[in-house]
């Protein structure tokens, strides 16, 4: 186990390296093709000027991934339970990048025309609620292989409780789509998004290899390599934007992660400001409601009300990491009390 670490730090960096020499050209197709991202009439006069910045920089990250991560394991992916687990992550990756990925070109083709920004909510979250039951289904039969989940692991107390699969899905359904979301609200700020999954893909990386889940931690660590990697093009100012390409599958597959690890009462400190975010959005429809028309923030979600109250781009961007990075530190200090 001692050289697991290593080892996943190394196929870390590799992603990095490998999405950094073929982002370029990636980027250069996106432009070709004008595959550009349409921004909302309602945001800053600054998020206006992005109009056309590519988009759907989610294969950028998703294809190393998915390449890497099978390569590396293709022998163990035979031989060991252990070794095949890793193809549940990667299936919600894949299904949840499809999804993301069609909407986004539908937004864009229907942004060429009169109105439109992509396949309906309605449509979106009922095929979010089938990928991430046929996930949560699969966890819940293959204890053996995921000895981890279908368990509650309160932080700070020693002990497991087993929990029964009809509770069980419900709640990894919700982890699952809830984090899918979460991401994509985060996913308004050049590098936000990025940076604060690839911090939490870290944190769960840790904990993954503490509990002896060595496949797991590989995973975590390429996909924190590729999102760097995604980062080097989506630092302000943005060449590249993730689009739900990127947002759904980043945040569908971290909370598959969460779920597998057993650690998913962790996920709201690991991930604070993917919560802090989608919490804004509540309360800003839930208060709009209620007071007939008044705000609670300037504008939902959470990164939007900072820049309009005057905090630069980076200034978020760079704050808002701070804040995640020390949470998903003591996500990972929990585990080890």
């Amino acid at each position: 186990m001692a050289g697991g670490l290593p080892f996943a730090l190394t196929v870390g960096a590799l992603a990095f390296l490998l999405g950094v020499i073929w982002g370029g050209p990636f980027v250069e197709v996106l432009h070709r093709y004008r595959i550009g991202k349409q921004i909302r009439v309602e945001l800053s006069e600054q998020q206006q000027k992005k109009v056309g910045t590519p988009t759907m920089g989610g294969i950028m990250i998703v294809v190393p991934v998915v390449v890497i991560a099978l390569g590396l394991n293709v022998v163990n992916l035979i031989r060991t339970v252990t070794g095949a687990s890793i193809l549940l992550p990667l299936f919600v990756l894949v299904g949840f990048a499809l999804l993301g990925l069609y909407d986004d070109w539908e937004g864009i083709q229907l942004s060429r025309g009169p109105h439109g920004e992509g396949i309906p909510g309605r449509v979106k979250f009922a095929a979010q609620i089938i990928l991430a039951t046929m996930a949560a289904v699969v966890i819940s039969q293959f204890e053996g292989g995921f000895s981890f989940a279908n368990q509650l692991i309160i932080p700070l107390i020693p002990v497991s409780f087993p929990i029964p699969a009809f509770i069980f899905i419900p709640i990894t359904v919700f982890y699952i789509v809830g984090t899918s979301n979460a991401i994509n609200l985060t996913d308004g700020l050049d590098g936000l998004a990025g940076i604060i999954t690839a911090s939490a893909f870290a944190a769960y990386g840790v904990i993954a290899f503490l509990q002896g889940q060595i496949f797991l931690t590989q995973l975590c660590f390429i996909l924190v390599g590729a999102c760097f990697a995604f980062l080097w093009f989506n630092a302000h100012p943005a060449q590249l934007f993730m689009g739900d390409t990127g947002s759904l599958a980043l945040g569908a597959t971290l909370g598959t992660v969460a779920v597998m690890t057993g650690q998913w009462l962790l996920l709201p400190i690991i991930a604070v400001i993917p919560v802090a975010e989608t919490v804004s959005v509540i309360l800003q429809v839930g208060y709009f409601k209620w007071t007939k028309g008044q705000r609670l923030f300037r504008q939902a979600p959470l990164h939007h009300h900072f820049e309009l109250s005057g905090w630069s781009e980076t200034q978020i961007v760079q704050r808002f990491w701070l804040v995640g990075l020390l949470s998903a530190m003591i996500g990972v200090a929990l585990t080890l009390l």
